[in-house]
């Protein structure tokens, strides 16, 4: 199908009063006196079609400007123009092009167009009634695409300001610079085929006001790729977006500001795309990012005084495929109960680990069982409270049919008090799915290990499936971070009856030692199991003689992941631990605390306590006196010399993480010496991922959203987010709560992430929020729960809760009966 060239109404000639009316337009759009925004005329009752235009699909491109024509113009249209003749027969269209904008008055000539195109330059180009028709236009049901320039036209309408969604910033940088366009929307037609991470020079514009949250982002700029200037809008700089507006559909791009952009196959594509939803030959989600289209619900009622007939100390949960929410509390008792900490009393410690379920066809919550744990200590120093309890809670994949429900978690019967060690466990029980009894008697115990409990912390206790039945099962180091000054937890000295509890070369870094790892075992249904293929180790090795080395190891050298996640689709794992306790980086032992998440390909070395982050080493230590520095660690070949090993001393060369932070901010990196080592000098950090930073910070690993339309209900977080990694923390101050984008080339590999988006405003935090996040899990209809922990510690209280996090924003638009062509559905 081909089309006509182009029609084209130009006037080279401006008028004198036009030339004032664009000085003073650009004056008032560079930083001069606040323009007042015009009354503009109520929009008439229009004899548009609604919506515009209709199968043969046409596209205005209007292009006047205040003051003298962009040198883009001619540019602009030829490559709308070759968009239009190009590309499959049903996606094609005609254009037409004019600087008269007597067209916004001519209703019967308007409504022959399905989309209005803004090549505009700066300035007031349309009087009252032109403006009022555009606004018929959309409310018709138009389509609407502004580029660049076009977010400096029309500077007196705040109605015009909605249609474009931000404005200009008072100081813009000026050259052209090559910059990198993060493109995190992978299924609008605008951005699907473009790269992740795009590469291309332009003009970039500054905003006054970010547009985020009130527009669907589709594309931003990376501001720490080129040199945005003093009116930067920092680490969430929109570039492209689109939502629904006054009955129509908006879509601007800020790109396009230099006439080589149209010449480029990248940005062809981009506003084809854009050109594809406007005109209505196709539907897209232009709504997925906007706060307003997201509710946060509390669907747990506060506990009666003095129980916990709701919700336990929140400390996991999984939801059913039929929707049910399961939900554990680790041990801590009801705010104020008492607690028993003398370890000569049998009693010490002594917890309940409530298993609740929440059931939304009926909004009740009942409690399915609860275990006798230890757990309940209380607070006060590393020396006195505890993190045991009833710490992970996993469905089997078979749970509709036999009900197993597999938990983690330290039975007080298994309690030495007199060396102060405990057992932890991973068993099987059966739930009765009538009644959400759990039935106590039907313990199979999988898996059990020791775990010292004279010190705190760091107990871990998240499990996850993959697809061939495997489970994993996180653990952590179980040491004290007190005797290291916050770095590395490698004090060989502090032990309690000839065990140590504050070296992680004994637990997390030790071959042969369950804690600081995560486990993977393949589950039989006698209540045994075996070991997959591809585990870090075998368990029969004969390295350094043999019997050094446990086979259920998948992962070692992680301190506490708490929780874990396996996505579905891909079978990687993901997890998220808790860094050491120092403040600042040391030039004499290593870096700062470090919380950490990782996107994990295969099996392998994370590098706790010897490693950190990119593989940032941390100093050695040891006897006779710990005090004094060693040599630093070598990540790629990494050894464990403590007194405290019973496992190899030649371990795996460490894998860098994902996502690392600390106080000072998000990735912290370093110049490093001839040996690879780091300066660790605050005044020499490279910041890599500039959008978090913590402080008081406690990793919360979430899931990766994967959109199924044949499950997906009303209340299901739409398409955009699929293929997203929800990470996030305990604390809601400039801590993460983000969906990030990884790249499939570098997952695993030690690749940042590509783009990330914040969703503090989507699950809301602050006070009546979800301060505390404890665990989130997307249901099998696409809504996500998520835990909030409560405002104490070692307790629950009014504000311990379970939420609930819809979308309301509706389908894609335009709706499928008003798609132009119907084959293009």
């Amino acid at each position: 199908m081909q089309s006509a060239p182009h029609h084209r109404s130009r006037s080279r000639r401006v008028s004198a009063a036009a030339l004032m009316a664009g000085a003073l337009a650009a004056s008032l759009l560079s930083g001069g006196t606040a323009a007042t925004a015009r009354p503009l005329p109520e929009p008439k009752a229009s004899a548009l079609p609604s919506p515009p235009g209709g199968k043969n699909v046409k596209v205005l491109v209007f292009h006047a400007s205040a003051t003298e024509e962009s040198p883009t113009v001619d540019a602009g249209i030829e490559a709308i123009e070759s968009i239009g003749l190009t590309g499959p027969a049903e996606q094609r269209f005609k254009t037409v092009a004019t600087d008269d904008a007597s067209v916004f008055t001519n209703d019967k000539r308007l409504g022959t167009f399905n989309a209005v195109v803004f090549l505009t330059g700066s300035g007031d180009v349309l009087d009252p009634e032109q403006e009022a028709g555009l606004e018929a236009y959309l409310n018709a049901g138009g389509g609407f695409l502004g580029i660049h320039d076009a977010a400096r036209t029309e500077p007196y309408s705040d109605w015009f300001t909605g249609l474009i969604g931000a404005r200009p910033a008072s100081a813009n940088p000026a050259a052209v610079q090559r910059a990198v366009v993060e493109v995190p929307d992978r299924s609008h037609p605008a951005t699907k085929d473009l790269p992740l991470e795009w590469k291309r020079p332009d003009k970039w514009i500054n905003w006054a006001s970010n547009p985020t949250g009130k527009v669907h982002t589709v594309a931003k700029v990376r501001e720490a790729s080129y040199q945005p200037g003093s009116g930067a809008n920092g680490v969430d700089h929109p570039v492209s977006w689109c939502r629904d507006y006054a009955g129509g559909r908006s879509f601007y791009t800020a790109m396009g500001g230099t006439v080589e952009s149209f010449a480029e196959t990248d940005f062809r594509d981009h506003l084809r795309g854009a050109l594809l939803w406007t005109t209505r030959l196709s539907r897209a989600d232009c709504k997925a990012t906007i706060d307003a289209n997201y509710a946060a619900v509390r669907v747990t009622q506060p506990n009666q005084p003095g129980q916990q007939d709701q919700i336990g100390e929140p400390h996991g949960m999984v939801v059913a495929p039929d929707g049910r929410v399961l939900y554990i509390g680790r041990g801590g008792g009801v705010n104020g109960a008492p607690v028993v900490t003398d370890w000569n009393n049998p009693d010490i410690g002594k917890g309940v680990g409530q298993i609740h379920i929440y059931d939304p066809a009926t909004k009740k919550v009942t409690l399915a069982g609860a275990l006798t744990v230890f757990g309940n200590k209380g607070g006060g120093d590393e020396l006195t409270k505890v993190e045991e309890g009833l710490l992970g809670i996993e469905l089997d994949p078979g749970f509709e049919s036999n009900g197993w429900v597999y938990l983690h978690y330290t039975p007080h019967s298994g309690l030495d008090r007199d060396k102060q060690i405990a057992e932890r466990r991973v068993s099987r029980f059966t739930l009765d799915r009538a009644t959400n009894k759990l039935d106590l008697s039907s313990e199979k115990v999988l898996l059990k290990w020791p775990v010292q409990v004279h010190s705190c912390c760091h107990a871990g206790g998240g499990m996850a499936w993959d697809s061939k039945g495997n489970l994993y099962i996180a653990t952590g180091d179980n040491n004290s971070s007190g005797f290291s000054d916050g770095y590395s937890g490698n004090n060989p000295q502090p032990n309690y009856k000839g065990l140590s509890f504050a070296d992680a070369r004994r637990t997390a870094g030790n071959t042969h030692n369950l804690n600081g790892k995560i486990l993977r075992i393949h589950p039989e249904p006698d209540g045994t199991y075996t070991l997959p293929e591809g585990n870090l180790f075998t368990g029969k090795e004969q390295d350094e003689g043999g019997g050094k080395t446990r086979g259920e190891i998948y992962v070692m050298g992680v301190r506490n992941p708490a929780r874990i996640s396996v996505d579905k689709k891909t079978d990687i794992l993901y997890a998220g631990w808790v860094g050491p306790d120092a403040g600042a980086p040391s030039t004499t032992w290593g870096p700062a605390k470090y919380d950490t998440f990782a996107a994990i390909t295969k099996a392998g070395n994370h590098g706790w306590p010897f490693c950190m982050g990119n593989k940032q080493p941390y100093r050695d230590r040891n006897l006779p006196d710990p005090t004094k520095p060693l040599g630093w660690y070598d990540c790629d070949a990494p050894k464990n010399e403590s007194p405290n090993n019973d496992g190899l001393v030649n371990l795996p060369p460490v894998t860098g993480n994902t996502i690392w932070y600390s106080p000072q901010g998000g990735a912290p990196d370093f110049p490093r010496n001839s040996a690879g080592v780091p300066s660790y000098k605050n005044e020499e950090a490279t910041y890599l991922l500039p959008w978090l930073k913590g402080g008081g910070q406690a990793t919360m690993d979430g899931p990766v959203y994967r959109y199924d339309a044949a499950t997906a209900g009303p209340d299901a977080w739409p398409q955009y987010w699929d293929g997203k990694w929800f990470v996030g923390d305990f604390y809601d101050a400039d801590n993460p709560r983000h969906a990030v984008l990884t790249d499939p080339k570098t997952v695993g590999k030690g690749g940042l992430p590509v783009t990330a988006e914040s969703l503090k405003k989507i699950i809301p935090v602050g006070q009546g929020g979800i301060r505390n996040l404890m665990d989130w899990k997307f249901a099998p209809d696409g809504s996500l729960y998520v835990l909030d922990y409560g405002r104490g510690f070692f307790t629950s209280d009014s504000q311990s809760a379970l939420w609930h996090v819809t979308y309301t924003g509706g389908a894609a638009t335009p709706a499928a009966k008003d798609l132009a062509r119907k084959a293009a559905q």
